[in-house]
């Protein structure tokens, strides 16, 4: 290969938007190792992963079974997919107005795109429900003990809230709610009306591939469940 061909050149010259994800990989490898070349190893690792998306989903245990890739060299690439995780997660303004849930979703999926098991957040809203503060509050299964009212709202009191958005993820990607979803979301709505907290919204996350309707959330708020 022409050394100007080489990937580390044309990032020099045209920046890194120029190379394709191989290349990228193929910088991030380095040298290769175990009788494979830094070339060979990045194909395989997209291959094996299918797309970016099911990679930031990776584990440094996944990329222990590319072949050419050391515990060391799989560490640092879980390391990279983390920080490209919190940069999505990041970039937010705290007071963004959170009325629609599209904006919900958008804000969370970063948070749970990589997710192999369900968590609770509750967003915690002003009164022109603009975002004051995101709380994680369980992780586990979506039942009653998930979404328990004592946890939920105790964020909300906390931060002295009049309103809160509630919002756990499917790992399936398929955001329709399950009957516990929806049996949890009528407990949440009373328990707001007794302590004076408006539970504005009940959101879902998943994935727009793996949505029935398409959109990759589901919202109780917008389906007249609330």
């Amino acid at each position: 290969m022409i050394s100007e061909d080489r990937p580390r050149e044309r990032l020099t010259r045209l920046g890194p938007r120029a190379l394709m994800d191989a290349e990228l990989f193929e910088l991030l490898i380095g040298a290769g190792s175990r009788g494979f070349s830094a070339q060979q190893v990045s194909h395989a690792l997209i291959e094996q992963a299918g797309s970016l998306a099911e990679m930031a989903r990776w584990e440094t245990a996944d990329f222990e079974r590319v072949h050419g890739l050391g515990p060391a060299k799989a560490a640092e690439l879980a390391a990279a997919m983390e920080l490209a995780r919190r940069i999505r997660e990041r970039d937010h303004d705290p007071g963004d107005k959170l009325d629609t849930p599209v904006k919900v979703w958008t804000r969370l999926e970063p948070l749970s795109s990589s997710l192999s098991v369900e968590k609770c957040w509750v967003l915690c809203l002003n009164r022109r429900n603009r975002l004051i503060t995101i709380q994680e509050v369980s992780s586990g299964t979506a039942t009653s003990s998930l979404l328990h009212p004592r946890e939920v709202f105790r964020q909300a009191l906390r931060y002295g809230a009049p309103a809160a958005i509630v919002a756990h993820n499917h790992p399936s990607g398929d955001p329709s709610p399950s009957s516990a979803d929806r049996a949890v979301t009528r407990q949440l709505v009373e328990a707001g009306r007794v302590i004076g907290v408006e539970l504005l919204d009940h959101v879902i996350i998943g994935r727009p591939e793996s949505d029935p309707m398409g959109k990759g959330w589901f919202s109780f708020g917008e389906a007249g469940l609330i």
